[in-house]
């Protein structure tokens, strides 16, 4: 009992040691980057303010969410706060400016985080749907992988093709060289992550889980994953070279041997801290390869911060 405490002492002391490094971070270098300043004036078209004829696929900062569909996952103040990564519903967060979404399927097409459930997959797919009929020239990236520890969800890659066929734009390299406008009308880029089951094919209506890659670094420890996040960052090429995705997660990750389990509290740690990690990449010399930057519970500034980065791209001032 006492080396328990002793070890829960020692986590909390580390903790606010982290969350002051970050603080003093940010007072000493800033959170000002090329294109900081800029806020689109309507969210839900960002793309289409930028102009779809002078953006290139390699040149978007993505907004995306971590673990997009679980707004309304388990039971209210029960289960609910162990999983839930985001407030806004896929329609929201699209709304809002994100452009990236982060799906977990099981075996009977349920959303899930873990072992806890939400609604059908049918409900994201609807949400996708209904924003990309409402718009123009926005471009989303929608992945979607069977979660750890479930089955793949039996012929999953035939819905896909049967529910957003004719949005999909197919899997060919040379998209990432290409305008919005060169894209449209398609409008969505759908990686299949099934775990057991055979990977979408070269050359067809899904791209395969080699097309979006991330480092995840499990932790709860602010600084550590923020710290980890640009050392991984930096080992990219830079995006205009690539023919792949690459994400950055802004998040922070309930542990097991810690009291706090909740997801929100956890998280905070790091979620104010987007915009000096744009900033800190330009310190370090390594802006050019940020791409997908994602949050848990997006909100507007964040979705600025990637969109104001993507316009000083274009401009050639990034």
């Amino acid at each position: 009992m006492g080396a328990q405490l002793s070890k829960q002492v020692e986590r909390r002391k580390a903790i606010s040691a982290e969350k002051k490094a970050l603080a003093d971070l940010q007072q000493n270098g800033g959170s000002d980057f090329p294109g900081s300043d800029y806020h689109p004036p309507d969210r839900a078209n960002w793309m289409s303010g930028l102009n779809p004829d002078n953006i290139r696929i390699h040149q978007i900062v993505w907004p995306g969410t971590h673990d997009s569909a679980t707004n309304d996952i388990g039971i209210p103040l029960v289960t609910r706060p162990f999983a839930q990564c985001q407030s806004l519903s896929i329609y929201g967060q699209l709304k809002t400016g994100a452009r990236v979404l982060d799906i977990r399927v099981q075996e009977d097409r349920r959303v899930c985080h873990g072992i806890i459930l939400s609604h059908s997959v049918d409900v994201v797919i609807s949400d996708v749907r209904k924003f990309i009929q409402e718009t123009q020239s926005e471009i989303v990236v929608l992945e979607i992988r069977t979660e750890f520890g479930h089955d793949d969800p039996p012929d999953f890659d035939q819905y896909l093709v049967d529910q957003l066929g004719e949005f999909l734009i197919y899997h060919d390299e040379q998209v990432f060289n290409k305008t919005i406008s060169e894209l449209l009308p398609k409008r969505v880029i759908c990686v299949w992550k099934p775990r057991k089951s055979a990977q979408p094919k070269p050359g067809g209506p899904l791209w395969s889980s080699g097309y979006l890659k991330d480092n995840w670094i499990d932790t709860d420890l602010p600084a550590t994953k923020f710290e980890s996040n640009l050392k991984f960052l930096g080992e990219q090429s830079p995006a205009a070279n690539r023919k792949y995705f690459y994400r950055v997660e802004n998040t922070a990750t309930p542990q097991a041997d810690n009291p706090v389990l909740c997801v929100k509290p956890v998280t905070d740690r790091i979620h104010g801290y987007a915009r000096m990690f744009i900033c800190q990449s330009f310190a370090r010399g390594f802006a050019d390869r940020l791409q997908i930057f994602s949050t848990d519970f997006i909100d507007e500034d964040f979705v600025d911060a990637c969109v104001g980065l993507t316009s000083a791209r274009v401009e050639g001032k990034a």
